[in-house]
């Protein structure tokens, strides 16, 4: 009895345990904790958006060039690439992803080639996440998983089939101003040309260190591998962060190549919360 009693004495109290916060009863914004987004690199965190709140994340502008080794040069442009993500609860959330408007261009090789020119809007994705560890954003290490399901909206843009896939982050948390985040993506991939799918990986590992409380920076590796091409692709990301207020965060940064297979991408982009 004594030692539950100094076990009881040491948990350390939570407005998420005391008040049951829901989609319908949202935590009051002086409870929020800190803005955790997607963005803007590939490797997603483990926390979820605080219970009743809606948060945007969109790139406003990415630019992908495919690399010098692929079968095909193509370049893409996406603008307001959105992600739309609502708390239900303390540990889960929904998002859907928005890719408003895409233009992918099929470069010749030689000069008597046309080149091929698509644009509309793109694939839906929806997303659910559930956060196991680390909700409270207060220890050192925190998982999740969320699996989505990509629709085929985007006509000639889009993949042209469903497509399936499970995302399980981890953040271990370094020091006050330092966070290592890890993750490992495995989906069931589209292939329209010859209508099947093939299933692709992709682990990543992002390393996020804070200068001050309104800068940052992203330092990130991902390697993408798939059944189709059955080689890595690996690639460096940089990006620096902007955090104007406790819920609007800047960013832009560059994905380098790092073999002949790998895209090339530039991007800039925001995060608000409301």
């Amino acid at each position: 009895m004594p030692a539950l009693g100094f076990a009881q004495g040491l948990a350390k109290s939570s407005p998420y345990d005391s008040a049951r916060y829901s989609w319908r009863k949202a935590v009051p914004r002086n409870r929020l904790r800190e803005l955790q987004p997607y963005r803007p690199g590939v490797t997603e965190n483990p926390f979820t958006v605080d219970a009743g709140h809606l948060q945007v994340e969109m790139d406003a502008l990415r630019l992908t060039n495919s690399g010098a080794g692929a079968d095909e040069r193509q370049r893409y442009w996406q603008l307001g690439y959105s992600v739309i993500k609502l708390g239900l609860s303390r540990r889960t959330a929904v998002q859907m992803e928005l890719p408003l408007y895409n233009v992918q261009k099929e470069l010749p090789r030689t000069e008597p080639q046309p080149e091929e020119r698509r644009a509309g809007f793109g694939d839906v994705s929806l997303r659910v996440k559930h956060n196991f560890l680390g909700d409270a954003q207060d220890g050192s290490f925190g998982m999740a998983a969320i699996g989505y399901v990509r629709l085929p909206t985007g006509g000639l843009v889009g993949s042209g089939g469903a497509e399936y896939g499970l995302i399980v982050p981890v953040d271990i948390e370094l020091s006050d101003n330092s966070n290592l985040e890890a993750q490992l993506a495995t989906g069931l991939n589209y292939d329209r040309e010859q209508a099947r799918r093939y299933l692709q990986l992709v682990p990543s590992v992002a390393l996020e260190y804070d200068f001050t409380e309104k800068t940052g920076l992203i330092a990130e590796t991902v390697a993408q591998w798939d059944a189709q091409q059955r080689r890595w692709q690996p690639s460096f990301n940089l990006a620096p962060i902007l955090k104007l207020t406790e819920n609007l965060q800047l960013d832009a940064g560059i994905s380098l190549a790092l073999n002949r297979l790998t895209d090339q991408q530039y991007f800039a982009g925001f995060t608000l919360r409301r």
